[in-house]
């Protein structure tokens, strides 16, 4: 669990993915102390104190959004290897699965279930299950994460009013802790989800990316990019998707075989004609995101950590 959340002098919350890398002004949301940005290319970006690592910090997980950036569900190494033997063996054909080849660890995971129809029965492959190998459509991707990120920030708000009413010695923490989650949890709704398709003189490539401005300004900085290693670049938009911000990342691990890196940029991806049609038709499939009356409360709360503290 990585601390992505540092306070700035004004009080609000900065994401790390906002600096560059290296000692910044923003201080620790638990103790308030110096934070380095670390943005390398094997972890995930993260914030690590300046000095020695608080207690909260070093003791305490973090709140993240569920299924966001890590789609192996916290499995094992072992139950992760079993599962992804048994998609490419029966769940990549539709096959169904013996009771004898399922862990029981995998099933408590919620990775199968049991389909009594069949005789003898079987199981096969659950939604749930599907997300590790990056077999779920987009829109059964959304209908699996946002009833786990709203049982989330109801257990998150619960356990600081817990917290508050008993007048606990780590009331402060939960606080925070509801807090770092709502801000993940806004920035994925202030995004806007893009795909592109890059004619370049070389060939076509497409990316996929989220905003939170007018897209046009965007286009402006890619090109600006694309344009030191390609000699022309013409964009199209193949699509946007307001408030979609927490599909980017499952996008990239669902075609993660089709990813193609042009120096330090990640978001590029080489398809052939027809994959990129199928791309675009998933992403054409997923419905309008329409806010529940909680995530448009967490869409326009702009209170700083120092206001709700007081």
């Amino acid at each position: 669990m990585w601390l992505k959340f540092g306070i700035a002098s004004d009080g609000q919350l900065v994401c790390v993915e906002d600096v560059g890398s290296g000692k910044t002004e923003l201080l620790c949301p638990y103790c308030y102390g110096g934070l380095t940005a670390k943005k390398g290319k094997v972890k995930q970006h993260h914030f690590a104190h300046s000095s020695a690592t608080c207690l909260p910090v070093a003791n305490r997980d973090f709140p993240i959004l569920p299924l966001y950036d890590n789609f192996n569900i916290y499995l094992s190494r072992k139950d992760l290897a079993q599962l992804k033997l048994l998609w490419k063996e029966y769940g990549l054909f539709n096959h169904p699965i013996s009771p004898g080849l399922v862990n029981p660890s995998l099933l408590k995971a919620g990775m199968f279930k049991k389909n009594v129809y069949l005789t003898p029965p079987a199981y096969e492959f659950t939604s749930l299950g599907k997300i590790p190998v990056g077999a779920l459509e987009f829109t059964l991707f959304n209908e699996v994460q946002e009833p786990l990120l709203l049982k989330k920030l109801l257990k998150l708000e619960l356990a600081a009013k817990h917290a508050l009413y008993k007048n606990a010695a780590d009331k402060l923490y939960c606080l925070t802790d509801l807090t770092l989650y709502r801000a993940q949890f806004q920035r994925i709704l202030s995004c806007s989800l893009y795909f592109l398709e890059i004619k370049t003189h070389i060939g076509t490539l497409y990316k996929i990316g989220v905003t939170t401005r007018p897209i046009q300004q965007r286009l402006a900085e890619i090109e600006a990019d694309l344009l030191i290693p390609y000699q022309t670049v013409e964009i199209k938009i193949l699509g946007t998707w307001p408030h979609r911000g927490n599909v980017e990342l499952y996008f990239k691990h669902r075609y993660h075989n089709y990813n193609y890196r042009i120096g330090s940029l990640t978001e590029y991806f080489k398809f052939g004609a027809a994959d990129a049609n199928a791309a675009l038709h998933e992403l054409q499939q997923m419905k309008d995101k329409v806010l529940p009356p909680v995530e448009i409360d967490i869409l326009k709360d702009n209170i700083s950590l120092s206001q709700v503290a007081i």
